[in-house]
């Protein structure tokens, strides 16, 4: 036997809002979810990493205290308590979500997994389920490559970190990623000793070159770090783990320590989906491909979020859901833009990006031009006392604004300037510099960056 819905969602991220949409709508919605409501961003991933990040940007505002003639001291750390707060306050969203939904008119929540056996139609704890529309929004799991010896040692993903009790007095990082780099200052900060293992020849490899370098050289002075070294084993001794890793030139190193995060990306669940007995294709990544309308390969179905990979970022994921509700809930024709996707990193200094790096313009071949400022050497930045970070802006030579990017203090918030000009403006360089800054706020560095882009 069969129950059927006009709506079936699977995957309670940011799907549970499709869901709750098309519920509202007064139609008939299944929305299948085997964890806590709110998916990753809520209890796996944003949320819980930044209120643990708070707790070590403050441990570093006290030791900053100096430079202002401020005497301080930072006399303990109560990590536990850092993570129940956290725990505590993040909980029962997820509780209070699910509570709610399970009342809700018209919405009947199933708490498993699902599989696709069908078109249309998966398998919910033996019973089946379809619908006539599909969104299939379940999400990424952390990617956990084969190296030898990692599957006889005791190791943590990033799930695992930001849920740990006890402190360790030393931690090995494999990855130099987002994740990597902002869970490595989130334990170093609180007291851990932090040893990044990465790959490419800089950590957070993805970001325009300059960003990159110098973060790769201030996380330098705050870990061990070894870039261009690819992990080949791992092993432990029962109170240690060590990894060993190599350069591509075959100069070897062993790094050890109390415990292992792998911090080496994520993968979607589309495996453990079985997608493909619905008639879904895939990338050779295992993404979901989808159009504009975010449809997928098979009648009625969309997706979004990680698993359909237009962006791994919870904002994206958000934009998607609005771009699927019209469509699926309200018989729309949306096609999503991802114009101007800007991201954030939140470490110290923070970073951020929108748009191509230098290295996306170099790889097409394209004509470009440069700005740049940097944060000392504004206002804000001497009365705050920064030692590093900047913005930097590419432009077409005819003033288009190609890419932006920033590092230092408060970076994830001044990208958002750029963001708007590039989305809702005229995305010319003179967006910016036409428009009156506030001075001396800390944007007046990025009204510095587009005055020297040479138009």
């Amino acid at each position: 036997m069969t129950d059927h819905y006009d709506v079936l969602v699977i995957g309670g991220g940011t799907g549970n809002n499709v869901a709750a949409a098309a519920a509202d709508a007064g139609l008939e919605t299944a929305l299948v979810e085997p964890g806590p409501l709110g998916g990753t961003c809520l209890n796996r991933g944003c949320n819980p990493s930044k209120m643990l990040i708070q707790a070590a940007t403050a441990a570093n505002h006290v030791r900053d205290a100096e430079k202002f003639f401020v005497e301080a001291s930072l006399d303990d750390v109560d990590y536990e308590a850092i993570v129940d707060d956290m725990d505590e306050t993040l909980s029962p969203l997820a509780e209070g979500m699910e509570d709610s939904y399970r009342q809700k008119e018209h919405l009947t929540l199933y708490k498993h997994e699902a599989t696709f056996v069908d078109e249309r139609t998966v398998a919910v704890d033996g019973e089946r389920v379809s619908a006539d529309r599909v969104v299939v929004a379940a999400g990424s799991r952390p990617l956990v490559p084969p190296i030898d010896g990692l599957e006889d040692v005791e190791y943590m993903t990033s799930q695992d970190a930001l849920y740990r009790r006890d402190q360790p007095d030393s931690l090995v990082i494999l990855g130099g990623g987002y994740i990597a780099v902002e869970l490595g200052y989130f334990f170093e900060s609180l007291g851990t000793d932090v040893t990044i293992v990465e790959m490419m020849e800089t950590l957070v490899p993805r970001e325009d070159p300059d960003v990159a370098e110098t973060f790769t050289d201030i996380a330098g002075e705050r870990h061990e770090v070894y870039t261009g070294h690819r992990a080949t084993g791992v092993e432990s001794d029962g109170d240690s783990v060590t990894v060993h890793a190599e350069t591509e030139d075959g100069e070897t190193v062993a790094v050890s320590g109390e415990d292992l995060l792998v911090a080496l990306g994520r993968r979607p669940n589309t495996d453990t989906l079985d997608v493909e007995a619905s008639g879904i294709e895939t990338d050779d990544n295992g993404f979901i491909i989808t159009n504009g309308r975010l449809e997928t390969s098979a009648d009625g179905v969309w997706a979004q979020g990680d698993i359909a990979d237009n962006a791994m970022f919870k904002h994206s994921g958000d934009y998607e859901t609005q771009v699927t509700i019209e469509n699926v809930v309200h018989d729309g024709d949306r096609v999503a833009d991802f114009t101007a996707m800007p991201h954030a990193i939140f470490t110290e200094p923070q970073m951020a990006g929108v748009g191509e790096t230098e290295r996306d313009l170099q790889d097409a071949d394209s004509e470009y031009i440069v700005g740049r400022a940097d944060l000392p050497d504004t206002p804000m930045g001497r009365a705050k006392k920064l030692d590093d970070g900047f913005v930097k802006v590419l432009a077409a030579p005819d003033g288009e604004i190609l890419g932006v990017h920033a590092l230092g203090y408060e970076a994830t918030t001044m990208i958002h300037e750029a963001v708007v000009a590039m989305r809702a403006g005229s995305g010319h360089v003179s967006d910016i510099t036409d428009t009156i800054h506030a001075h001396p706020t800390l944007n007046k560095v990025v009204e510095y960056a587009f005055d020297d882009v040479p138009v």
